[in-house]
């Protein structure tokens, strides 16, 4: 009798079943080790306090405040008293692949970040909504044919060089899995892919110099004098395309030569900044770094754009709360939402045993070897390579554009604390790490936590809306956990 597991297909679904049994028999381990570990309600404050998160740092040590004035000590924490003596700290992890509790904290405090530089608040006068603003996306240029959703090139007959077809001619959903894989791999740029992306971020800076240049050709006002009568305040986030490339959704501000506190001239109208958006995207060229193992390429912006005004109330097609949730939904995204990795990855090989499609395993591939070329050293592609070669940070602004997230942070521990703040008060510590993560039964509670939170969050949601809240405790002009596209407060 042949063996049913010479199968391929049947000695997966096997392997599958023998790893999940072996999982469930860890949780319940690691859940009979936490019911006889002394302190275990303290434990469980812990992993509250920190939202449920995924994979806490530990910390061990201890911290004294003192009165600034007297010297005298006021208190005293120290681990020694804690579950195993050390304390669970958020993961503070953007990524939603990584912690769905930090990075729901995150993208909270991104769309109060984008917000107050779009209506005020937060330190930002409540006028600027009266300034000029423009939401604007940059993308890249093509790099070969792909795959996209919906009709895909069904009006392209014949073959390429190396024969494969122009066209598909078949309709792709948007999730479908070839959307963004190329028509022909040989044809494909993916040098040219991998480099825009390390430059992308040179691209944006050269973009933001160019305006300044067309602001003053429309205020009739020198290049080095333009800036002395406004300034150009902008916050950006980068997108994932589905082919592995970034494109940029930015907000765009003209303030007064003072900040956010004074109105641009009045030559500085919203139209003059849509036009000089528009052609200063188009002037953006730079050269990129010359090597044998690829050419001579020039960088550039894609033709796609997209800007618009931001104005009008809520139900606006493009308002200041629609726009600040849209920016703050990627904050939490990365490479993976294209397809790509979450982490850093050390090696060749490794890169061959990643669960990758092609295209993408291409690219994180042509990252590991470019590399390896020494003129190209400075962008660290290998250390990058996980993001397909793009090293800059998910989301800048210029200084004056709003607050920080250091400052949200501040803010919102002040607001835990129940605003007790003393600045006569001095605090020393001494912490040491002690660790990171959660076991099998450890994460399985964590989840239990967040997913509690979460619906007491969409609870005191849908009350707002309704018009009742006597269930719901107002923080900050909001409930208690609302939405981050709605602007309540977070934690």
């Amino acid at each position: 009798m042949n063996n049913p597991y010479e199968d391929p297909a049947a000695r997966r679904m096997f392997l599958a079943q023998a790893e999940r049994l072996r999982h469930l028999g860890e949780v319940d381990r690691d859940l009979v080790r936490l019911g006889q570990m002394p302190g275990l309600s303290r434990w469980l404050e812990q992993i509250a306090a920190t939202g449920g998160c995924a994979r806490p740092v530990y910390l061990t040590g201890a911290s004294a405040t003192f009165d600034a004035v007297s010297g005298e000590m006021v208190r005293r924490y120290s681990t020694a008293a804690e579950p195993g003596e050390r304390l669970a700290l958020r993961c503070r992890n953007r990524r939603s692949s990584r912690c769905g509790p930090c990075s729901w904290l995150h993208q909270g405090d991104s769309w109060h970040l984008v917000h107050a530089g779009l209506a005020g608040g937060k330190s930002v006068p409540a006028g600027v909504g009266s300034h000029p603003l423009v939401f604007l996306t940059l993308t890249a240029p093509s790099f070969g044919r792909v795959h996209r959703a919906g009709r895909c090139h069904r009006d392209q007959p014949g073959t390429c060089e190396h024969g494969s077809p122009l066209g598909c001619g078949r309709a792709h959903p948007d999730t479908g899995h070839l959307v963004g894989e190329p028509l022909c791999f040989e044809c494909y740029d993916y040098p040219g892919h991998v480099l825009w992306n390390a430059h992308a971020g040179a691209l944006w800076k050269a973009f933001t110099d160019n305006l300044y240049h067309h602001l003053a050709a429309h205020g009739s006002v020198s290049r080095s004098g333009v800036r002395r009568v406004l300034r150009v305040s902008a916050v950006k986030v980068a997108e994932y395309q589905r082919r592995g490339v970034v494109h940029f959704h930015a907000v765009v501000r003209l303030d007064g030569s003072d900040g956010p506190g004074k109105l641009p001239p009045p030559w500085a109208t919203v139209d003059v900044l849509l036009d000089a958006v528009r052609t200063a995207v188009a002037a953006v060229s730079l050269p990129g770094p010359v090597s044998a193992a690829y050419g001579e390429r020039r960088l550039r912006f894609g033709a796609q754009m997209d800007v618009h005004e931001i104005g009008g109330g809520q139900d606006a097609p493009v308002s200041a709360e629609k726009v600040a949730a849209y920016v703050a939904k990627y904050t939490t995204k990365g490479a993976e939402s294209a397809g790509a990795v979450d982490r850093r990855v050390t090696s060749a090989a490794e890169i061959r045993a990643l669960r990758l499609s092609a295209h993408m395993r291409a690219l994180v591939g042509t990252c590991w070897r470019l590399g390896a070329v020494p003129e190209l050293g400075h962008l660290r592609l290998r250390a990058w390579a996980h993001m397909l070669g793009y090293r800059g940070h998910c989301l800048t602004k210029t200084r004056a554009y709003s607050t920080t997230y250091r400052r949200l942070r501040e803010e919102r521990g002040e607001h835990v604390r129940g605003g007790r703040v003393n600045g006569d008060e001095v605090t020393v510590g001494n912490w040491r790490f002690a660790g990171a993560g959660l076991g099998p039964g450890e994460a399985l509670i964590a989840e239990g936590i967040a997913a509690d939170l979460q619906r007491t969050r969409e609870i005191a949601r849908d009350h707002l809306a309704h018009g009742w809240v006597g269930g719901a405790r107002r923080v900050g002009g909001g409930a208690e956990g609302a939405s981050p596209a709605g602007g309540g407060s977070h934690e």
